[in-house]
């Protein structure tokens, strides 16, 4: 028993090693189309395809779906809404008001906000080797972002959409603690991850439709729909797959950290897809990002109940 714990904590390690890697690749897709498509727009046609590709799954188990649907909508409906038209639609909305920099910055800080809220309303202790790792990650990650540069932060601009990034770390430490409650166990991670996709879809619909009747920007070119299949196979299938498999295997928490690895993961590509120089300071925030979740994540941890979010209902059964 000990041992299939050990593989399987190994596996969702591995998985959450290569999913900030896949999310990241909005980095290369994102920056084609962003300025070609409508933000709501483009959060819609992202997860209507992705529910779509995921529908042999929601018609496997949609007598639990359903069940889940009807004891839960509150809860799936704010999954939906957090993951998806916030953390969707709104960051490409922030992305009109604001840089990468900014918005790269201030979303690692949901991991931050994880541990906080984990901490306040779920009496999860956080360890000083976790916490540490914590700092020493985020470090790096200012290190990159303000590029080795410190005095750059005081000349950082602020805008609307850096408000609206907030929100959206915020909102995307909430979903991923909700993803693991107890009501949840008994849906696969696909078809919970299609079910929430779907009932996005559904929410974005009408904010779709508003900015094509006022002439929003459109998918019209090969290279849009391009972007957008990259952003579905890899930002948003992959990646979440990847991310909501680590939240349930080892704790919203746990998975937040692996997320610092996404600023030198977009380093990389940047570097590799865009010509753009490696800098001494990128070597330095990549070498205190990998310590920090080295740190934070090594497995000699002591036994410490995982936190789980109240439940309302038994509609779940236990994996």
């Amino acid at each position: 028993m000990a041992d299939e714990t050990t593989r399987a904590n190994a596996l969702a390690v591995l998985v959450m090693l290569a999913t900030p890697l896949l999310f990241s690749t909005n980095l290369i897709f994102g920056r084609a189309v962003i300025g070609d498509v409508a933000p709501f727009t483009l959060a819609f046609i992202r997860w209507a395809l992705v529910a779509l590709v995921l529908a042999p799954f929601l018609l496997r188990e949609r007598r639990m779906l359903w069940t889940v649907l009807t004891a839960r909508p509150g809860l799936v409906a704010t999954l939906s809404f957090l993951g998806m038209v916030v953390c969707g639609a709104g960051v490409y909305l922030a992305l009109t008001s604001t840089t990468a920099t900014n918005g790269t910055l201030i979303m690692t800080s949901s991991s931050v906000f994880i541990i906080l809220i984990e901490a306040a309303f779920f009496g999860r202790a956080i360890g000083m080797r976790e916490a540490t790792g914590s700092a020493i990650a985020f470090a790096g990650v200012a290190v990159i972002v303000l590029k080795g540069n410190l005095t750059a932060l005081l000349r950082l601009d602020f805008h609307w959409g850096d408000v609206l990034f907030v929100a959206a770390a915020f909102c995307w430490a909430v979903y991923s603690i909700l993803y693991r409650s107890p009501d949840l166990r008994g849906v696969s991670n696909l078809g919970l991850f299609g079910l929430v996709a779907a009932v996005a879809t559904l929410m974005l619909a009408p904010t779709a439709a508003v900015e094509f009747a006022l002439g929003g920007s459109m998918p019209d070119q090969p290279s849009d729909w391009i972007s957008i299949a990259g952003i579905v196979i890899f930002a948003s299938l992959l990646a979440f797959s990847g991310f909501q498999y680590g939240v349930r295997a080892l704790g919203a928490s746990l998975a937040g950290i692996f997320m610092y690895l996404m600023p030198p993961f977009a380093v990389t590509m940047a570097v590799v897809f865009f010509g753009e120089r490696f800098q001494p300071f990128h070597a330095a925030g990549i070498a205190l990002v990998m310590g920090g979740v080295i740190l934070a994540t090594f497995p000699s941890r002591t036994k410490t109940a995982q936190p789980s979010v109240p439940s309302a209902g038994n509609v779940s059964s236990s994996q």
